[in-house]
């Protein structure tokens, strides 16, 4: 059976629609090819996703190297915001991008509950 995209694009507009202060989100593989996306005018899904994937890789080595063990998700906090990164499987990599206003709490739980919803469609 094949991933059905849109269904997995569905999800990802739901969580970006429906979860507060999220300005992005994006599911692409571990090398870097988009699956779905619901991001902010102007930016490139292509290179979105070749970034995220290498993050993550790099991430997991890093964890690697300084015996960190497996590595949950990456956060990137800059000035305006969060980009935030969580492994979806062993096929796919999360992209959640938040304003700077967002409840990191409150979005971990949402990004949680978001990634056991896109595992069921990965399978």
């Amino acid at each position: 059976m094949g991933i059905n995209s849109a269904k997995l694009g569905a999800v990802l507009q739901n969580f970006a629609t429906g979860t507060s202060d999220v300005q992005g989100v994006a599911l692409v593989t571990p090398d870097g090819l988009p699956l779905a996306s619901s991001l902010p005018g102007g930016m490139d899904e292509e290179r979105v996703s070749a970034m995220s994937a290498a993050m993550l890789s790099l991430g997991e080595r890093i964890g690697t190297e300084l015996t960190r063990g497996g590595i949950d998700r990456i956060l990137v906090e800059g000035e305006d915001g969060y980009a935030i990164l969580t492994s979806c499987g062993q096929d796919a990599v999360f992209l959640v991008l938040a304003s700077k206003s967002a409840k990191q709490g409150v979005l971990m739980l949402e990004i949680k509950r978001a990634v056991s919803e896109l595992k069921l469609l990965l399978i």
